[in-house]
């Protein structure tokens, strides 16, 4: 048994011990609504509830009008985030979602919490391998349609399957899990997205994720802004504050 299969059943049985514990923290909260989609694709998919069903994968484009607390991180305006569950549908108007730490997250159709190692892999992953174009508002490339579809399919993977004893166990083409767990998919980039989470070592960047949740529908994988990006929006905000008081003197 090498060092990482270790790390993996330690990580695994310490996210066992996490779920079914109490309601997660809420951090704050946004008004969102889901507004089209960012780099994406159509896939065929098993797991979640759904069987041999044709579903977008990518960013979900959701455009922010409020939050609170922790959710006023995030500025007004499109935010590019991944769905987390399969089972569940998109906001069509605009909903109150809470901002919980995504080892928090409850799915519902899994019966407990994500845990930390899930949360962990997920983190791993946008941080080595999620491409902010993807969701830049302007015309992607098949590539990058295919990119981002892979990345959600890879998503998808790490939170419908068990905890496999190696990354290198994951397969986007297989359901690995016993009873109702498990996901595969088809019509994807299945050796991309098998390439990215078999590299998964637990040791990349890690990306800061915290999740969207609300009960009645899906739930979302987004990023922190990073101070940087934060501080442009703060500059443009100043900027934009500027111009009003000169037009309006």
């Amino acid at each position: 048994m090498n060092k990482l299969t270790i790390t993996v059943m330690f990580c695994a049985a310490f996210s066992l011990a996490l779920t079914g514990a109490a309601k997660a923290s809420i951090l704050g909260t946004v008004d969102i609504e889901h507004s089209g989609y960012g780099a994406s694709g159509v896939m065929q998919v098993w797991g979640g509830g759904l069987v041999g069903e044709y579903v977008y994968g990518g960013v979900y484009m959701l455009d922010k009008t409020a939050g609170t607390s922790q959710g006023d991180i995030w500025p007004n305006g499109l935010i590019g985030g991944f769905c987390i569950e399969l089972h569940q549908w998109a906001p069509d108007t605009t909903l109150k979602y809470d901002v919980v730490n995504l080892e928090e997250v409850n799915n519902s159709f899994m019966g407990g919490l994500l845990g930390t190692a899930k949360a962990d892999y997920l983190a791993e992953l946008w941080g080595r391998f999620y491409d902010p174009a993807w969701a830049d508002g302007g015309s992607y490339s098949i590539e990058e349609n295919s990119k981002a579809e892979a990345f959600a399919a890879a998503v998808w993977e790490i939170v419908y399957e068990d905890l496999p004893a190696s990354p290198l166990d994951w397969d986007v083409t297989t359901d690995g899990s016993a009873g109702s767990h498990g996901f595969y998919a088809d019509y994807v980039n299945a050796t991309l997205a098998n390439s990215w989470l078999n590299a998964l070592t637990g040791c990349g960047p890690k990306a800061d994720l915290q999740a969207f949740v609300n009960e009645g529908k899906q739930d979302y994988l987004v990023q922190v802004p990073e101070p940087a990006t934060l501080a442009m929006f703060g500059i443009g905000g100043l900027l934009s504050l500027l111009r009003r008081k000169r037009t309006s003197s």
